[in-house]
């Protein structure tokens, strides 16, 4: 969702730019973070969200989505290489058992430690 860009977002970034020729970022539009995270979120606009994405080196393309997963994105896409945060397993990366079958890879990276939007959001609230 890339809410809010912390230093762990670009170390998975980083890391994912690495694991192929081109790094193609799928991001919620601002109605799919509302319906996953609550009214309240997005902190950023989709458009602010994609600007910032899309200045950093390691990122190609920003493609947003609407869906509240992006498997139709990368049905269409159809990529060699999917990559996550470590907060998930390859078992529930979605679109991971796609990127397989058509002989692709998913990648899950370690995610950086004391890096969370949520404890941001927290602090800045006085949590």
């Amino acid at each position: 969702m890339f809410d809010l860009l912390h230093p762990g977002h670009v170390d998975l970034l980083t890391a994912a730019r690495a694991c192929g020729n081109s790094l193609v970022v799928g991001l919620n539009t601002d109605a799919s973070v509302r319906r996953l995270k609550g009214p309240s979120r997005p902190v950023r606009a989709g458009v602010e969200r994609a600007y910032v994405l899309a200045a950093l080196e390691a990122v190609d393309v920003v493609v947003m989505f609407d869906e509240d997963t992006p498997l139709e994105l990368v049905r269409a896409l159809r990529p060699d290489v999917i990559v996550k945060g470590g907060d998930y397993s390859v078992d529930t990366i979605v679109g991971a058992r796609e990127v397989q079958e058509w002989g692709g890879e998913a990648i899950v990276v370690p995610l950086t430690p004391g890096q969370s939007t949520t404890a941001i959001i927290e602090k800045l609230s006085g949590g």
